[in-house]
This record gives structure tokens, C-alpha cells and sequence, in this order.
């Protein structure tokens, strides 16, 4: 299977997806969010877009299976069928809060496994129309120019990105302390409200890292290929274990990753879930 070919088609699927979200913002009603849970909420928009991507990607791979956030394959968000190699993992609208307040930083979001390995990231961001793609051996993509992560060699000159906590409180009073280790030993924090973006800002070296917690597959796949693809690192807080299901992510431009996760080690305890 030729996936470069496959990743060009991907990317014009997010694309007409991204377009959709664009135009539906302009009039967008927030009388038509529903609550999912606590500060998680989903609009019309999010579960259109997902039906655009869907569609889209059973035409290009029929057989593949489906990690979908709003559920309109029927399956579930974690998990896909059982015996399918090939699996979409997609976020129609990451960075929904943002899209229902106006604030005009959000993305479509696609990666595809093979088995237990990425080999498609593409992430749309709608506003700035920049289309970052990524295919396993084949190196990552802004607008199909090269992009790679940040030179920087050390914590203390770099600029990060992180996510807060929404929902799930529970870890807060251990995320607290090394959020403010971080606001002392960097250039900066930033909160943009949306981990494709943060990743794919990670690739392209505008950010210098970045790390959350509580965090799904769905919202990261696409963006974890990218930055490996443009030569950087990407892991749990405090191992190398999966960064796509384990719900936690670090990822780096390499040089100051073993840094970051000296400072996420000082507070989050080994081996205990996000």
C-alpha cells in the first residue's frame, strides 16, 4: 500500500471537513451545544464533521476500522474491532470549547495504525488553513513544505505547552507544582486549547515541547507521527510506554525531553494512571 498517496487523499478529506467547520462558524448558535459531562461539551458541527470524515475515509479503505470521538461509526471511542489492521483514529473538531467561543484556533484531526503502529498523521488547522501531514519513514509536512522540530538545547530557553485539567480534578493538586516548575524553568506555558495544534506546533518547531495528561488517543495520534516524523521524541511522563492509550503524552524536540521529564518525575507518582 502506497501511504504517501493514501496521506495526500487524507489530507484533502481533512480539508473539505476543516471547510465545513469554517463556514458553519460564522453562524454557528451555541443554543445547539449538548454536554457530554462536566466542561465537555459537543455541537451539531463536531458530530457533521465526523460523518464528513468517516465517509470520506470508507471510500479511501474500506476495510479499515474506526477510533472515532462522537461515536458515529456505532463503535467505541477507545477501542476498535477486533482483528482489523488497519484503524482510523479521528478527532472531528479538536478544540470544540474554543470553536463555541469564537476563539478561532481548532483542527481536524486523522491518524491511521497499522496493527500497533502509526503511519498517517494529518492534522487541518482551519483558521490558518495549514494542512500538517506525516507518513511513517517519509518525514512531516506543512503545507507540503518540510517542516522540523526546534533546535533548542535546553529547558531554560525553551517554550512549551501543556493542557489543564477540564473535567477530571482529580490530579490537580499533582499537575499544580509542575505546571509551576515549568512557568520557572522555560521561556513560557502556553494553553492553546487544542493537543493536534499543540503537537503539530511541537513539528514545527514553534513549540519546544509539550505534555498533558487525561488525554485521548483520538487527540493526539495524529500529531505524535508528526513530530516523530520531523525528528523528535514523543512518550509517557516518565517511560517510553504508549503514548497513544496511555493518556499521558510528552513530546519534544529531543534535546529537551529528558528535562521535561525530570520535572513531571519530581511530582507525578511512577506507575499510577492519569
Amino acid at each position: 500500500m502506497d501511504f504517501n498517496q493514501l496521506s495526500l487523499q487524507v489530507a484533502e478529506v481533512a480539508r473539505r471537513a476543516g471547510q465545513f467547520i469554517h463556514q458553519e462558524a460564522a453562524t454557528f448558535d451555541r443554543g445547539r451545544i449538548q454536554h457530554k459531562g462536566l466542561h465537555d461539551m459537543v455541537s451539531y458541527v463536531d458530530q457533521e464533521a465526523e460523518k464528513l470524515l468517516v465517509a470520506g475515509l470508507r471510500e479511501l479503505l474500506p476495510e479499515a476500522g474506526f477510533i472515532t470521538e462522537e461515536g458515529t461509526t456505532g463503535g467505541s471511542s477507545q477501542a476498535t474491532s477486533a482483528g482489523t489492521e488497519l484503524t482510523w483514529i479521528i478527532d472531528p473538531l479538536d478544540g470544540t470549547t474554543n470553536f463555541i467561543h469564537g476563539l478561532p484556533i481548532y483542527s481536524v484531526s486523522v491518524a491511521l495504525m497499522q496493527g500497533a503502529e502509526l503511519v498517517i498523521g494529518v492534522i487541518y488547522e482551519v483558521n490558518q488553513k495549514e494542512c500538517f501531514r506525516a507518513v511513517r519513514g517519509g518525514g512531516a509536512f506543512c503545507n507540503e513544505q518540510p517542516i522540523r522540530v526546534s533546535t533548542t538545547q535546553d529547558l531554560n530557553h525553551s517554550l512549551i505547552a501543556t493542557g489543564f485539567p477540564y473535567s477530571n480534578f482529580n490530579r490537580i493538586d499533582t499537575y499544580l507544582p509542575i505546571l509551576k516548575e515549568f512557568m520557572r524553568r522555560t521561556n513560557g506555558v502556553r494553553r492553546v486549547g487544542s493537543a493536534a495544534i499543540d503537537l503539530a506546533w511541537v513539528a514545527a518547531g514553534r513549540f519546544d515541547g509539550y505534555f498533558e495528561f487525561n488525554i485521548n488517543s483520538y487527540d493526539v495520534a495524529a500529531g505524535i507521527l508528526l513530530v516523530r516524523e520531523a525528528g523528535g521524541h514523543v512518550t509517557q511522563f516518565l517511560h517510553d510506554g504508549d503514548p497513544i492509550f496511555g493518556r499521558e503524552v510528552v513530546a519534544s524536540n529531543t534535546a529537551v525531553h529528558a528535562e521535561m521529564q525530570e520535572v513531571i518525575g519530581e511530582h507525578w507518582p511512577a506507575h499510577t494512571p492519569a
